[in-house]
């Protein structure tokens, strides 16, 4: 797994020095859009979250994010429906990593607002699809999803929150009780690129831990000829807070977002 991340980043960081892969400059109302995730268009994101140092332990762990958005009308009301597939690397029960596909989770959020406050709220779902019982939960989960954008000419600022509860599955596996918050701050410069803080904020309701990580990382846009939107970015993310053993302290998030010309 380790080589597909080196080569993962090196893609990325080809990108950012190979500017002519656009044929104009995206706007910054594109540039917000790119980064907003209550755009509702069609889009495709890649994220790697590569935590290389946990609090109280040697481990490492790794987490490949394949990620798909879905506009649609139900009734008449604009929705964007979002499913993630993570593929994990966890540490094992002996000491050693163990990879698989995780979770899968499902939200649909029902957009209102006006294009300078939008809201979003709707039904959220975990499946227990893992490969590997590191690399998943074993639980059947539900809960809601809700998030706030603001977008300014500057920039963006809001913020995504969910929160999920198990309700069948493996009697033997921990209790899920979680609630995340991930602010986001998004800061436009010239030429399309961008900086940004986006990490999630975890709170496990059950146990009372937690972490909190903040970030600080850069990020460029790209319109292509066909209209499609590229996004990539890098952001290493220190944990400022926490509470319980083994929790991250530092991961490094790398990504690449594709928004497609089909909206509502």
């Amino acid at each position: 797994m380790r080589s597909y991340i080196a080569i993962f980043s090196a893609i990325l960081f080809a990108l950012f020095l190979r500017t002519p892969l656009a044929q104009a400059e995206a706007t910054e109302e594109e540039m917000n859009r790119s980064n907003n995730p209550l755009t509702p268009m069609a889009g495709l994101v890649l994220q790697d979250y590569i935590i290389s140092s946990f609090y109280d332990t040697d481990a490492t762990a790794n987490s490949f994010l394949l990620r798909g958005t879905l506009p649609m009308k139900i009734g008449g009301y604009p929705q964007l429906a979002r499913m993630t597939l993570p593929y994990n690397t966890n540490p094992g029960p002996n000491g050693d990593n163990v990879s698989g596909f995780g979770d899968v989770n499902i939200f649909d959020i029902f957009l209102t607002g006006s294009p300078t406050l939008q809201f979003g709220v709707g039904p959220y779902f975990v499946f227990p699809t893992a490969s590997k019982d590191a690399t998943g939960s074993g639980k059947w989960q539900i809960g809601a999803a809700g998030t706030v954008m603001t977008p300014q000419r500057w920039g963006l600022l809001g913020a995504l929150v969910t929160y999920q509860h198990d309700f069948a599955g493996d009697s033997d596996r921990a209790t899920q009780n979680l609630f995340t918050v991930q602010p986001f701050v998004i800061y436009n410069l010239p030429h399309t690129f961008y900086l940004r803080s986006v990490g999630i904020w975890n709170f496990d309701w059950e146990t009372g831990n937690y972490y909190i990580p903040i970030g600080f990382g850069v990020g460029k846009v790209w319109k292509l000829e066909n209209g499609v939107v590229m996004n990539a970015y890098v952001e290493p993310q220190w944990t400022i807070a926490h509470e319980g053993l083994a929790q991250p302290q530092f991961q490094t998030l790398v990504g690449l977002n594709f928004q497609f010309p089909l909206g509502l």
